[in-house]
């Protein structure tokens, strides 16, 4: 355990960075291998795309990153938080840690895009990704990624969580979410249990349907527990599932500008 504090408590931005193209990498190489669906697309052109989005997504993370900083140094020093409230041994306050950073600033801020209309026009950029894959993880226009930067920091007040316990979650935030966008194919045996603990392809795949309700649903990020726990779990087969979205269908989703402009572009319906 102290292993594992030492090292997230100061992880180089090069290992960080590793994690992100390592993740990408295996399943990358995985969806080859054992694809769900076989698209018949220009997969690195589809990946360019989404790569940009990536960019400028870690930019905007290594903006606010003394920000989180900052912020969990100073809940320590005042013991502001849930987990400076409470005295629980070290392996429990590390789950509880991860649950509460996972409810607050993933799920809970995953929802609101979808219920406050200009800032879905933001997420739309996510969601109109028609060949769901890995890279489509890390898609986010740079607006939402400021929404999702400033939940992080709102996770770490709330949670008081100290800087080790934001690096380790934030680390398995960026594998978990590559491999719970990916486009493999899970045998059911496996995929029913771990989705009682985790997100998995099969459940997030039915997130980036094209229509509500399935849009609507399965907002969790790593722990699947929030879309039980809050009435948001869905269920649709497999074979019903279409990625997009239909206020979207005439809109080029490998188009950089195009898809910048959605958020500012009045023709397009919040209402799909």
């Amino acid at each position: 355990m102290n292993e594992i504090i030492n090292y997230f408590q100061t992880i180089p931005s090069l290992h960080r960075a590793l994690i992100l193209a390592g993740g990408i990498t295996f399943f990358w190489l995985l969806e080859s291998g054992v694809p769900l669906f076989r698209f018949g697309y220009n997969k690195w052109k589809h990946a360019g795309v989404n790569f940009f989005f990536t960019f400028t997504t870690l930019v905007i993370n290594f903006g606010f990153a003394i920000l989180i900083v900052l912020s969990s140094d100073w809940c320590i020093a005042h013991h502001v938080g849930l987990l400076q409230w409470i005295n629980m041994p070290l392996w429990l306050e590390m789950i509880a840690g991860l649950l509460l950073l996972d409810l607050v600033g993933a799920y809970t801020i995953h929802l609101i895009e979808h219920k406050v209309k200009w800032m879905w026009k933001f997420h739309m950029v996510h969601h109109a990704d028609t060949y769901v894959d890995t890279t489509t993880a890390n898609r986010h226009h740079p607006g939402e990624s400021v929404f999702r930067a400033v939940f992080a920091i709102i996770a770490v007040w709330v949670t008081g969580a100290p800087i080790w316990l934001v690096m380790l979650y934030q680390s398995l935030s960026v594998v978990l979410s590559q491999f719970n966008h990916a486009n493999i194919n899970m045998p059911e045996w496996l995929d029913r249990p771990l989705r009682y603990i985790i997100v998995t392809p099969n459940m997030h795949r039915i997130h980036h349907h094209f229509v509500r309700p399935q849009t609507d649903s399965n907002y969790s990020n790593i722990f699947s527990v929030w879309d039980r726990l809050f009435g948001t779990y869905n269920n649709t087969p497999m074979k019903d599932i279409r990625y997009g979205l239909d206020v979207l269908q005439n809109k080029n989703d490998v188009n950089i500008v195009t898809m910048l402009k959605i958020p500012f572009d009045k023709n397009i319906k919040t209402d799909y």
